[in-house]
């Protein structure tokens, strides 16, 4: 890429992460954008396919933000600490109703040509817990890469039942627990 394109797009996605800081991810508009940025609205075009694609970078950098502070804490030992280590990603991904469908829209369980920001940083979450259950106390009887599969698949659907009104009831970290103590506890055999 020429160093003006690169320029611009730095300037483009500057302009936008300070229009989300100020007034949310769900708020923002392409129109503010281009305007902010001193720029015509073709060229916001020429890097972006559509807001979505703006908000698939934004989001996903805001998740490998959380990904790599989560890599620098020792790994977790219980199910306690392993949900206090998901809860800024939690946190983040219920921020506004539009951010977690952002997140479902581009996570990759959708069929999509391209695989974007966001959904690779799903894969970056399933290394990290797998390495998390690989050296902890939890079941052996399973490969670590499919507990982490199961973490993750929990994780989401403790997110998608924030949003619900018939689960508003239970704290996402409390149901999160919930899930979690089943799925990671290890087996007890009998003699």
């Amino acid at each position: 890429m020429q160093t003006r394109t690169l320029v611009t797009r730095a300037k483009l996605l500057q302009v936008a992460q300070a229009l989300v800081a100020d007034g949310g991810y769900g708020a923002l508009r392409v129109d503010e954008v281009v305007k902010e940025a001193g720029v015509a609205k073709g060229t916001f075009f020429a890097h972006f396919r559509d807001k979505d694609a703006l908000m698939d970078h934004l989001i996903g950098g805001q998740i490998d933000l959380l990904i790599d502070q989560a890599t620098v804490h020792p790994a977790p030992n219980n199910v306690d600490d392993l949900v206090t280590c998901l809860t800024p990603l939690m946190v983040f991904m219920t921020s506004e109703r539009y951010v977690f469908d952002i997140i479902l829209r581009h996570s990759g369980a959708a069929a999509k040509d391209e695989i974007g920001a966001i959904a690779q940083t799903f894969a970056r979450q399933v290394n990290l817990m797998s390495d998390w259950v690989a050296g902890g106390p939890f079941r052996t009887d399973v490969p670590a890469r499919l507990l982490a599969d199961g973490i993750q698949a929990f994780l989401i659907h403790c997110i998608g039942l924030q949003f619900c009104a018939a689960h508003q009831g239970a704290p996402m970290d409390q149901r999160l627990r919930h899930f979690l103590d089943a799925w990671l506890s290890p087996i007890a055999r009998s003699p």
